[in-house]
């Protein structure tokens, strides 16, 4: 298939998943064809997006809720359907204003499990996903099998780069040109939070390529001084979002529920 038949079959599908959703995700205004007969997708304009917000200096605590508010809410709706983002990142959440409301959007690589099971079975899913500091562990190391829990690393990691004073990423990352099979990024996490063991990360017991053996083993930062200044509920949510074992991770339902433990506890209020 050529790149040019290849894009077109991904804005196609990215069209087909779109109308399956609802706020806060983009909605989709209309579909045609442009004058080289290429098959394009209209959205409302959005001013902003959070990677903007971002670039001008610290965020309100309210406005880090009310945003995350939406973009787990998107997230609970798409993994109902069994749809995982697999770019979660700051520039694909759109703002109306600095205010919100905040729309999840660029669904161009989102997997979901019956338009996409043909190409990319559930246990055979492509390992190029995703974007700089915000990619899952899981990915890195090889596993197909992944699910929704790595869009969920992906928002703790932006929730840390929020929340931090100035907002900066947890985690370092350079370009794919520069760094190919992501060493760097896996080094940066392992220094940051710190080296997984097979007690930490059990399910990497199962992969194609452990963690445990080939790495210099970090001890990794403190949450304290990783997060200094920021306000307990949203370090905890933090803690919990960015760990190594998936199955660890809250869901984004979880995070709506109240009164149901350390794992699921609902956002920070204001």
């Amino acid at each position: 298939m050529s790149p040019a038949a290849s894009r077109q079959k991904f804005t196609d599908r990215e069209a087909k998943i779109l109308g399956l959703l609802k706020k806060p995700c983009i909605p989709l205004l209309e579909t045609f064809r442009d004058q080289e007969q290429r098959f394009t997708l209209a959205f409302p304009f959005m001013p902003l997006s959070l990677e903007d917000l971002i670039r001008q200096g610290p965020l309100p605590k309210s406005r880090i809720r009310s945003h995350f508010r939406d973009l787990f809410g998107g997230l609970r709706d798409i993994h109902e359907k069994g749809i995982i983002h697999r770019d979660i990142k700051p520039s694909a959440l759109l703002l109306e204003s600095p205010d919100g409301p905040a729309y999840l959007s660029d669904f161009g690589t989102a997997w979901h499990p019956t338009l996409s099971v043909n190409t990319e079975p559930a246990d055979r899913k492509i390992l190029d996903i995703g974007t700089g500091p915000y990619r899952a562990p899981e990915v890195l190391f090889g596993n197909k099998s992944y699910g929704p829990p790595a869009d969920m690393w992906g928002a703790g990691v932006m929730l840390a780069e929020c929340c931090r004073d100035p907002p900066r990423p947890l985690f370092e990352s350079r370009p794919v040109s520069e760094d190919g099979n992501q060493l760097g990024l896996i080094l940066s996490i392992f220094k940051t939070i710190g080296s997984p063991t097979p007690e930490t990360w059990p399910e990497a017991l199962d992969f194609l390529t452990p963690p445990f053996e080939t790495y210099r083993t970090f001890q990794g930062e403190d949450w304290g001084n990783l997060l200094s200044g920021v306000d307990r509920p949203f370090q905890e949510l933090i803690v919990e979002l960015v760990t190594y074992e998936s199955s660890q991770r809250p869901s984004a339902a979880q995070l709506f529920q109240h009164g149901t433990g350390l794992a699921a506890k609902p956002m920070p209020p204001i």
